[in-house]
């Protein structure tokens, strides 16, 4: 499958695992809270020391792999014992952010991706109180979110690590059509196509969906 459809499945997983290099040349593999910012640029977030930077110092080439929709299946036609699947693979360079207006726009982008919902929410403790008045309440509010409260709380404790890919990723899929028989990709791209036609047709009902 193509890149677009591997970054689609990078997006869309709940971890990426992003597998490393330690110092002295053992594999280091961990699942990490990714977000992704364009087509070749990954961040995520960790401690300001640990086995995550030590491997970045020595050797910055990672390689990134995830796995979405994933369901043990009954081959349809012969009974063998199979999975239906999405995944993706990339490679790229890791390093540190170091600029302070780079680090928050990663932190934004990473908060947006997984609590969404959250972003411009009270931070906690900034609700009113019963000796303060609803509108003093708001008022004191209303320019500090929970993401701003978050990062200045947090930002000097925090490190930010960017991932560059250094080549476009690559994806694999398995799927069975209604026949019970395994889908070529050509197949699958002609139902994606077919499927985006038809939400456009019938916007409505894709969104029930």
């Amino acid at each position: 499958m193509d890149a677009a459809f591997a970054l689609k499945v990078l997006d869309k997983a709940p971890y990426v695992t992003v597998s490393f290099t330690r110092p002295n040349g053992t594999p280091y593999g961990v699942p990490l809270s990714l977000a992704r910012t364009d087509d070749k640029t990954f961040y995520f977030h960790c401690a300001l020391e640990g086995d995550k930077l030590d491997c970045i110092a020595a050797n910055p080439t990672v390689a990134l792999s995830a796995v979405t929709k994933c369901a043990p299946t009954v081959g349809p036609k012969d009974g063998s014992f199979t999975l239906q699947y999405k995944s993706a693979m990339a490679v790229g360079k890791a390093e540190m952010v170091t600029d302070r207006n780079e680090k928050i726009e990663a932190l934004r982008a990473i908060c947006q991706r997984f609590l969404p919902d959250h972003m411009d929410a009270l931070p906690y403790g900034r609700a009113c109180s019963r000796s303060e008045e609803p509108m003093q309440a708001s008022l004191s509010s209303h320019s500090i979110t929970a993401f701003d409260d978050a990062i200045a709380r947090s930002l000097e404790r925090t490190a930010v690590v960017k991932i560059i890919l250094t080549e476009p990723p690559t994806g694999k899929r398995k799927q069975y059509n209604k026949e019970g028989e395994e889908m070529t990709n050509e197949q699958l791209n002609h139902e994606k196509i077919f499927d985006r036609a038809f939400c456009r047709l019938h916007s409505s009902t894709c969104q029930a969906l």
